[in-house]
């Protein structure tokens, strides 16, 4: 069964007191589109995180929103800016002689000043972190594998429904074909016999005519077309692997048999159909645009 590419996964790793947390929300696209948001400092994971999610999908803009925590006791370090630092206690040791007082400046207190220490990041263990992005990364794929088959499940109903009533308006139009060049050729009687009257009329020439017309409005190889690709589309339908774009190109097909049977037609029942045959299509084509 084909999927959707409107979805939601979530998944959760953690290990050695680092924990990674990595959101999936994706909608349709014409490619698999991946935007990432996450920490600068574990940016260099986004190469895992992007093999991970190309290995399971292929269209559909996906937004990854990646949250990471270490609680190990050497995630942070404390900086100190040694040159401020040491032009503080040089100015107060200054200031103290200068003005003939003691100089009480103590470590403790120099380290509190302005700017003289920052807590910073540790630089992360690489490996690690990476093996953590790819647990969590495959987790949230997995559900939103999951989620994307649901809908594509419901969408493949819908559209079921719909190809049905293309195929009833197809099978209308193969009923009615057949009138339009009987009802054709009894206008073209009546309209000579209103104007000719009694004068013989070359039925030989009156039935060329009729053939001309009846070539002419033929729409047998259309319908035959139409019933192939209903039939094409049910098929991908079936199929689990992406078939979104082919059935696309499917619907776009089906389109054309209907604008050409509705020029080709000339009447005024089967272009009735036609309308609502497009119509149904249209339909069909905003929900094929949300198969992967």
């Amino acid at each position: 069964m084909v999927s959707s590419m409107t979805g939601f996964g979530r998944g959760k790793a953690a290990q050695d007191g680092r924990e990674m947390t990595v959101e999936l929300k994706s909608v349709n696209h014409r490619y698999l589109d991946l935007a990432f948001r996450m920490p600068r400092h574990i940016s260099f994971a986004e190469d895992t995180l992007r093999t991970a999610l190309n290995e399971s999908l292929s269209r559909g803009h996906v937004d990854v929103f990646v949250n990471y925590r270490n609680t190990r006791t050497d995630a942070k370090e404390v900086r100190i800016d040694m040159g401020l630092l040491g032009a503080y206690l040089k100015s107060v040791k200054e200031a103290a002689a200068g003005l003939m007082m003691e100089n009480d400046m103590t470590l403790s207190t120099a380290l509190r000043l302005p700017d003289v220490t920052d807590i910073v990041e540790a630089d992360e263990d690489n490996a690690a972190v990476a093996a953590l992005a790819k647990a969590a990364a495959e987790a949230a794929v997995k559900e939103l594998v999951a989620a994307r088959r649901g809908e594509g499940e419901r969408l493949a109903d819908d559209l079921t429904v719909r190809l049905k009533t293309v195929d009833e308006l197809r099978e209308k139009i193969e009923l009615r074909a057949p009138m339009v060049v009987e009802e054709y050729a009894n206008k073209l009687n009546e309209r000579i016999e209103v104007m000719l009257g009694s004068v013989e009329v070359d039925r030989q020439r009156l039935a060329t005519e009729v053939a001309l017309f009846a070539d002419k409005a033929s729409i047998d190889e259309e319908l035959v077309r139409l019933k192939s690709h209903t039939a094409q589309a049910r098929e991908l339908l079936d199929q689990s692997e992406a078939a979104g774009r082919r059935l696309d190109f499917v619907v776009q097909e089906m389109n054309r048999e209907f604008n050409t049977i509705g020029s080709k037609a000339n009447d005024a029942e089967i272009a009735r159909l036609v309308i609502l045959g497009k119509a149904e299509l249209e339909k069909i084509r905003e929900q094929v645009q949300n198969i992967e």
